[in-house]
């Protein structure tokens, strides 16, 4: 293993040593090291990178050196100043052991470029993860979910973990041994997300720490993807085309983290009102947006729900109609 750890320095410190470019320089980091990992995982990375120069920049391609990995661009056309990512995944089935493989990104504006991006992993058959990671899927914003995986660890029995962090403060991880015995040793990791965590998709690792001096650190990969905490479906109440003298009505959906009041409706008038069909606290509320057509012409409203809920309590939502005589 100190073999192939250390071609990998010796190319990262080639690499480094070569002038960096002006593309290489939009990119906040150009390696990662997943470190040593269960074999069977899909890890996953973004390469961020932001225009810093005047001008327009587009990635013309990217491609890689070693089918176990895909990479692709967020986002390829970027004005100066705004962001995207190359998103990498590198598939741990593909491979055993030490791996590193370089994803090519390909520019021809302002100017041809092409940046050499690094990951790099260790894959362990002796490392199992049941799943194979922390994925929580799809929560609201202002909740505490939690997930757990099962590790267990293969050789002289011997092996300790002796340590978790998070890469994100939003995450509270814990760590408990289920077992010991015939030269296996089993732990339970529980990953909890905190109230507060940013609305959005995102990835982080958990980092366990061992005894073990070939596998010090092992990666647990984990995803999320964080709603508000108060949503609106659908997000216009398109009323459509309605004659003067008669009326329509449109059904909104409203959804929280939790049980929750409608405490007040803002932007409806005396030709649209929006009503609650029940006063009660729920996670779900049906609301009715009626019109009636007095005057023709097309008509837009942007209709602000309240709730009693503590954190991003308010949530919009617009309706149009066009009345004709």
């Amino acid at each position: 293993m100190f073999r192939y750890s250390l071609v990998f320095l010796v190319a990262l410190a080639t690499a480094g040593s070569a002038a960096a470019s002006w593309a290489d320089a939009m990119f906040e980091e150009l390696q990662r090291d997943f470190g040593s990992v269960p074999r069977g995982p899909m890890l996953t990375h973004p390469f961020r990178l932001t225009n810093k120069t005047a001008q327009p920049v587009h990635i013309a391609g990217v491609r890689v050196s070693c089918g176990c990995v895909n990479a692709q661009a967020l986002q390829n056309d970027l004005p100066p100043g705004q962001s995207t990512a190359i998103l990498a995944q590198m598939d741990t089935r593909r491979f055993s052991g030490v791996k590193s493989v370089t994803i090519y990104v390909q520019f021809d504006q302002p100017q041809w470029e092409e940046v050499h991006l690094v990951v790099h992993a260790n894959s362990r058959d002796d490392v199992t993860l049941t799943p194979d990671s922390l994925t929580f899927g799809r929560v609201k914003r202002g909740t505490a979910p939690s997930s757990s995986v099962s590790i267990s660890l293969l050789g002289d029995g011997q092996w300790e973990v002796v340590g978790v962090r998070s890469e994100s403060n939003y995450v509270q991880p814990s760590l408990k041994q289920v077992r010991r015995e015939n030269g296996e040793v089993v732990y339970q990791l529980t990953a909890k997300i905190r109230p507060d965590v940013p609305v959005g998709k995102w990835f982080t690792d958990l980092w366990l720490r061992t005894n073990n001096a070939t596998t010090p650190r092992i990666r647990v990969p984990l995803t999320v993807e964080v709603e508000p905490a108060l949503s609106v479906t659908p997000a216009s109440a398109a009323l459509g085309q309605v004659k003067m003298g008669e009326t329509a009505e449109r059904k909104i959906i409203v959804r929280g983290s939790g049980p929750f009041r409608i405490t007040g409706i803002k932007g409806a008038d005396d030709v649209l009102s929006v009503s609650d069909a029940s006063p009660d606290s729920k996670p779900v509320h049906v609301l009715t947006v009626k019109l009636k057509a007095e005057k023709p012409g097309e008509l837009n409203w942007n209709v602000k729900v309240l709730t009693d809920l503590k954190d991003e309590g308010e949530i919009s939502f617009t309706a149009k109609a066009n009345v004709v005589p």
